[in-house]
């Protein structure tokens, strides 16, 4: 791809087109050079595994991570197990796309013990670790908003992600700073500090005021009140200098033509972030 320099980090996730499918993602990413994408799983199903690495072989199209593998806690062993497997399914899709990263949304506790489900949690990293390392995928684990600690992650803070990543090689295990999420964080600058070779990713949107809804509130970027350029600044310090991917849930952009959506994020993404 022919891609301007200020957007040479630039990569679309696609639930900020989450209308769009993996073909039609992948052409508008193309026609605004912007040189990466980050794959949710739903859209490789929908099209199977081989036709989304040729979409993206032939696009010669970055793909810098894949989402999501996790969700580990459940009520039963059996359950916990299938939901091991399924990540491993994942890692191999990343492995085939030759995404750099595997977002690791980890799930919450099915039976109200959060401290059990972030034990379920570490087990199950523990044991994918061996074939992330055999499939060369990072882990990446992804901190939530404290707010989706009953429905959607145990793991909240960066620096419980970090606990966790630290007991891995970082070859294998990192994390995933999402400014939606940690942007709140009073620790914030020292445990990006500390993130130091184990950034998997970083992602940007905006935290609106009132915010309108709880999972499709995020805004565009410039819209809120997160110091982006702040966040970002921290992180490149902190050594990464992989793909910043755009993830924005918000139904009213998702309702906009996706090429309307990607002109204004690629604008954005030049001034705020």
């Amino acid at each position: 791809m022919d891609t301007p320099a200020p957007l040479a980090r630039l990569s679309l996730n696609q639930q900020t087109t989450q209308r769009w499918s993996l073909a039609e993602a992948i052409d508008g990413c193309v026609r605004a050079g912007v040189p990466h994408i980050g794959i949710w799983r739903d859209k490789i199903a929908a099209v199977g595994l081989e036709r989304a690495v040729g979409l993206v072989r032939d696009a010669g199209i970055g793909v810098s991570s894949v989402c999501r593998g996790g969700m580990f806690p459940a009520a039963s062993a059996t359950e916990r197990a299938a939901r091991i497997d399924d990540t491993r399914r994942a890692i191999d899709e990343a492995a085939a796309l030759g995404a750099r990263t595997l977002v690791l949304v980890c799930g919450a506790a099915a039976d109200r013990d959060i401290e059990r489900g972030r034990q379920h949690v570490a087990d199950a990293i523990a044991a994918l670790v061996p074939d992330a390392r055999a499939a060369g995928v990072l882990l990446g684990i992804e901190p939530l908003h404290p707010m989706f600690a009953a429905d959607r992650s145990v793991i909240t803070p960066l620096g419980e992600a970090l606990d966790l990543a630290e007991q891995h090689d970082a070859a294998a295990v990192g994390v995933i700073i999402d400014a939606y999420h940690v942007w709140w964080d009073p620790q914030l600058a020292a445990q990006v500090r500390r993130a130091s070779g184990r950034i998997a990713g970083y992602h940007v949107s905006d935290w609106l005021v009132p915010t309108p809804h709880m999972l499709l509130g995020r805004g565009m970027m410039g819209d809120g009140v997160i110091a982006l350029r702040r966040i970002r600044h921290l992180v490149d310090a902190a050594g990464y200098a992989g793909p910043i991917e755009v993830e924005i849930f918000n139904q009213a952009i998702w309702d906009r033509p996706g090429d309307d959506v990607v002109a204004e994020l690629v604008a954005r993404y030049c001034v705020h972030v």
